[in-house]
């Protein structure tokens, strides 16, 4: 996520992060530089976890993340629910551009974790 300059700035800001545990991110998105406060609610190590927001910008994001084993490697399953705040102009909003927005977020960093996955990568992330 390099484009948007995110770091992990408390909480759980390297190696694995467990249920109950919480990071706090801040990077930039749409001009302007915001955190966003999040805790792990539920883990079924290596089946499943779920985190949401604790503090931010959005009313409630949830996330869950579900992995399969499949023939060829690990099939993921990503179910991420947010509501924004401001009503009828928020859901406008929503419709017109933060949906799309989202998912090009989720589709970069999925890439990522991919890749790191499916090299040695990521013994880095361990290390830390």
């Amino acid at each position: 996520m390099a484009h948007t300059a995110e770091e992990a700035i408390a909480g759980t800001t390297s190696g694995l992060i467990g249920l109950d545990e919480t990071v706090t991110w801040k990077a930039k998105h749409l001009m302007k530089t915001r955190v966003l406060k999040s805790r792990i609610t539920a883990m079924d190590r290596p089946l499943s976890f779920t985190d949401e927001m604790v503090s931010g910008d959005f009313k409630s994001i949830k996330h869950e993340h579900h992995f399969k084993r499949i023939e060829n490697g690990t099939l993921l399953i990503d179910l991420f629910n947010f509501e924004t705040p401001y009503g009828g102009l928020g859901k406008l909003v929503n419709h017109l551009y933060l949906i799309r927005y989202m998912k090009g977020l989720l589709d970069i960093r999925n890439q990522a974790i991919k890749e790191y996955a499916e090299s040695d990568k990521w013994k880095f992330i361990l290390e830390k």
